[in-house]
């Protein structure tokens, strides 16, 4: 598991743009990499549409905002479509990323248990860093939160 402090594990995956993202590809940017469970349902549309509020102060800031969950890219597709998303959003398919940041973790609803990913959000530096990790994020103003955060790394790093 990854911790704060520690650099990104290099990763491969697909963006529903049909670029590949890698950690080589990320670097000299700060990245915001939100995990969230599923496309499409009440909570992760309401975080995305969060991020994509928040999506051009992001840029001011010289950060990039990434959505990363199990979905496949045709299902990333339309929901990026139906929403407007203006960032990428990739398919950990398999969770192996997941797996690394220690948020695919058994979940309950309706006392039903199952596995899935546990809505965390990362911030990486520009130097690859692990600088921040918010565990168990809750949705409402958790965009600005991590603005605040990326912020703050820019003073420290600049």
């Amino acid at each position: 598991m990854i911790s704060e402090g520690e650099q990104m594990p290099k990763f491969s995956l697909q963006a529903d743009d049909g670029t590949t993202v890698t950690r080589d590809s990320l670097a000299r940017k700060n990245v915001v990499l939100y995990f969230y469970p599923k496309d499409d349902t009440t909570g992760c549309t309401k975080e995305a549409c969060e991020f994509r509020d928040a999506f051009p102060r992001f840029g001011k800031i010289d950060a990039v905002v990434i959505g990363v969950s199990p979905d496949s890219i045709e299902s990333h597709r339309k929901f990026k479509a139906k929403y407007d998303l203006p960032f990428r959003l990739l398919s950990d398919d398999g969770h192996k990323l997941a797996d690394t940041f220690g948020v695919w973790k058994e979940k309950s609803m309706y006392g039903r248990k199952f596995m899935g990913v546990e809505r965390t959000t990362v911030i990486i530096d520009k130097k690859g860093r692990v600088a921040k990790i918010f565990p168990k994020v809750k949705v409402p103003g958790h965009a600005q939160e991590v603005e605040k955060a990326v912020r703050e790394l820019g003073k420290r790093s600049g």
